[in-house]
């Protein structure tokens, strides 16, 4: 995967947009579909001490999660990315597709706030490397920054 492609085509898509459920929908749509491999991608935002269902692409999804539970609950817990080989070993995982092997969930923050998880689940076990963890991080970084230019808007 060129993630260097990938930056530069999720920034155009998402500049024109001023709505955060919008630029979530995109980015959403694109990283399921350019991710070989991915059969879920989405966000969940954070209300409280839960995580609530935003946009996503891929079956539907448990509409909300406690901080703790699960592997998106567990990177909203530390704020920490949390890359997972195989879901089955992970205590507490919360399995809303039975399809998917490996996940890598990556928190999202806006004005410095954690405010958002990004979700991104395969069917293919070990899916997730140290090279796809930093081109999502620097994906969502790019998100974060268009999170500000359009709260500023």
């Amino acid at each position: 995967m060129d993630y260097n492609e990938l930056c530069k085509e999720i920034k155009e898509a998402l500049e024109p947009l001023n709505y955060i459920f919008s630029m979530f929908s995109v980015a959403s749509v694109l990283l399921k579909d350019r991710l070989d491999g991915v059969n879920w991608a989405g966000f969940y935002i954070v209300r409280g001490d839960t995580l609530r269902l935003s946009a996503y692409s891929g079956k539907p999804a448990c509409e909300e999660i406690k901080f703790g539970k699960g592997v998106c609950g567990k990177c909203a817990e530390t704020k920490q990315i949390q890359r997972v080989a195989n879901v089955h070993e992970f205590k507490g995982h919360i399995a809303c597709d039975s399809a998917s092997n490996s996940e890598i969930v990556l928190p999202v923050f806006m004005n410095g706030k954690f405010y958002a998880v990004l979700d991104i689940d395969s069917t293919e076990f070990s899916r997730f490397t140290e090279e796809d963890q930093k081109g999502l991080e620097a994906i969502v970084s790019i998100i974060e920054e268009e999170i500000e230019i359009a709260l500023n808007y």
